[in-house]
């Protein structure tokens, strides 16, 4: 079962934008309660593409760095990445059917 994996500014590069496959990048933060809301709607999509989406989640507060360059100004804030480029933004905590619609075109 996957879970998403916790990525920060040192390892961003190497998981996020040298991944084979497409990426959902879980901007967040533990205070952040719509982050929480989320969250177990993202466990459930990282079980459901296990394979085809490789899931990851960011702590605003532990790695600022990554957040100021991909302009992260509200949370939760989720980037799809496919080869190295973000190709879909989605903010706010949404239904699980938003994100799937969004995720679909990703592996398209």
């Amino acid at each position: 079962m996957a879970h998403p994996v916790a990525v920060t500014d040192t390892d961003f590069e190497e998981k996020v934008l040298k991944s084979k496959t497409p990426v959902l990048v879980d901007f967040w933060a533990e205070w952040c309660a719509p982050c929480r809301m989320i969250a177990p709607i993202v466990e459930e999509l990282s079980t459901e593409y296990d394979g085809k989406i490789a899931f990851t989640k960011v702590d605003v507060d532990v790695s600022p760095e990554t957040s100021i360059k991909y302009g992260i100004r509200s949370i939760p804030t989720l980037l799809v990445f496919k080869n190295g480029k973000p190709v879909d933004q989605v903010i706010g905590a949404v239904p699980k059917s938003v994100l799937k619609k969004r995720l679909e075109s990703a592996i398209a």
